[in-house]
């Protein structure tokens, strides 16, 4: 998260809890007694998106009456939010941002916050509290410690260690979870459920794996009682949230009038789905608009193969034609229709029928959501991490198009484009931005040039596709292309001549 403003809007209304009845009548408050709310949840991760996705959902449902359901939130890192929060008796505005005008809402559902490092015992007591049915988790993919090709857990991490050593002050998410999940068993109170709210496929797979693993190395019966007495649902999290400026800060609070020192911004757009396995009871979300399933993978993968592929579909390739933002990349014509294609073409036939989703309306809505100029996001921020998104959110496309015999030449373009960025530069000359756990990748694209086969062999992101001669010739004909040509040049002629552009 960035810094905190530094300038001060005179005529904007500071936002507290005395202020919330002087707030101008266009900003959405708080309809309900916050004293009232009980602490159902710790959440522990308040960033940006918690802010503006869960506690959202929390805050409509205190609205219709549910005040069983207040948050604790736990940070295990930055002070800074902390500190903003306690300023603001623990409001802050949302922000969602359509592409013509702005709807202004101040969330009121956490009921206090709580800096791990500080006061550790504040935490594990606000876990073990027998009013906390849930924790939340949004702490990164990285967070969980869970390898992602071999789906364990990494025991010989030096935190894990530490906390090991020392239950009762811990300081990574699992040491506190076991910990207090611990001093319940001992207490003969019922365990909280774990639901991962993080940007990931079988997140709540990887909850369990992290914290079973964890208890294990500690306490062998604690593990077995973890293992059959806690539910670790997964859920499937989106809505696009960037992080706030401080000119936007400024911003916001002269067209809102409400100064809020840390503002969230967002789309109108927002979905949450959630596996239907709690332990100990759970909010009746499906009242604003939760969706409660017996499976979450099928949507997981609707939302990977489309929303999450097309970032990066046109992050690398958009990066190259010298576009800079979603909004940009969309405002083109050619890069639009590419990414049309790719979906409708490509991808959407090997998806699975999902009940209540119509993909060709879910396809028109992202291609909205990515065109909306008020919410444009990075490229560069799209092109991080490519090693882990090309083979998670492309490649099984690739695959599924490969078995059943279907034209798979934009995905293996989008993939050319990743190949082609990983030099570390563009056409210009100019350096382009890498960022990822595989920086090993770049001298490999950079000797290799336009040749696809050395990183293609690389097992650990292309794993025995990268041998499948229909996809490796396939990529090598569109980084030939890329070679020859600029991205854009490239996209028109593949599309002109139905993808195969030999």
């Amino acid at each position: 998260m960035t810094s905190a403003p530094t300038r001060v809007t005179a005529a904007a209304v500071a936002l507290s809890d005395r202020t919330l009845t002087d707030l101008p009548s266009g900003v959405s408050a708080p309809t309900y007694d916050r004293a009232a709310l009980q602490p159902g949840i710790v959440h522990i991760g308040v960033g940006g998106f918690h802010r503006a996705h869960q506690a959202v959902y929390l805050d409509e449902l205190a609205r219709q009456g549910s005040t069983e359901w207040g948050v604790v939130g736990v940070g295990l890192h930055s002070r800074e939010i902390g500190e903003v929060l306690a300023g603001q008796d623990g409001l802050w505005t949302v922000v969602e941002r359509a592409a013509d005008d702005d709807r202004a809402t101040v969330v009121g559902v956490l009921t206090r916050y709580l800096h791990a490092p500080e006061d550790p015992e504040a935490v594990l007591t606000a876990l073990a509290d027998e009013r906390t049915r849930v924790v939340t988790l949004t702490i990164t993919s990285t967070g969980y410690r869970v390898d992602a090709h071999t789906g364990e857990f990494d025991a010989d991490d030096p935190h894990v260690a530490r906390d090991l050593e020392d239950p009762g002050t811990p300081e990574t998410v699992f040491g506190y979870l076991v910990e207090a999940l611990h001093r319940r068993r001992e207490a003969g109170r019922a365990p909280f459920t774990v639901l991962s709210c993080d940007n990931m496929q079988s997140n709540g797979t990887a909850a369990r794996t992290a914290v079973v693993s964890f208890a294990r190395l500690r306490d062998d019966d604690l593990a077995e009682w973890i293992d059959q007495h806690v539910t670790f649902p997964s859920s499937m999290v989106d809505r696009i949230t960037p992080n706030t400026t401080p000119e936007e800060r400024d911003a916001i609070a002269t067209a809102t009038g409400v100064d809020d020192r840390w503002p969230v911004i967002t789309e109108p757009f927002r979905q949450w789905v959630v596996e239907d396995s709690f332990c100990n009871g759970r909010p009746p979300l499906e009242e604003v608009g939760v969706q409660f399933v017996a499976d979450v993978s099928p949507y997981e993968t609707v939302k990977t193969r489309l929303l999450n592929a097309g970032h990066s579909a046109i992050a690398y390739l958009g990066y190259l034609a010298g576009h800079r933002t979603t909004a940009d990349v969309m405002g083109d014509p050619v890069f639009r229709t590419f990414l049309a294609r790719l979906m409708a073409e490509e991808i959407a036939p090997s998806l699975p029928e999902v009940p209540g989703v119509d993909l060709a309306q879910y396809q028109a809505t992202l291609l909205d959501r990515l065109a909306n100029p008020r919410m444009a996001d990075q490229l560069a921020r799209l092109s991080r991490r490519g090693s882990s998104k090309i083979p998670n959110y492309l490649l099984p496309s690739v695959q599924a198009a490969i078995d059943d015999d279907r034209p798979h030449h934009l995905l293996c373009l989008a993939v050319a484009g990743w190949l082609r960025y990983l030099r570390g530069s563009d056409y210009a000359g100019e350096e382009v931005p890498i960022q990822g756990p595989r920086p090993d990748l770049v001298p490999i694209a950079q000797e290799a040039g336009g040749d696809a086969t050395p990183l293609l062999s690389e097992r650990s992101v292309f794993d025995s596709i990268g041998r499948e001669p229909r996809f490796a010739d396939c990529v090598q004909r569109a980084l030939s292309a890329l070679d020859r040509q600029g991205p854009r040049e490239v996209i028109e002629e593949f599309l002109r001549a139905g993808g195969d552009a030999s």
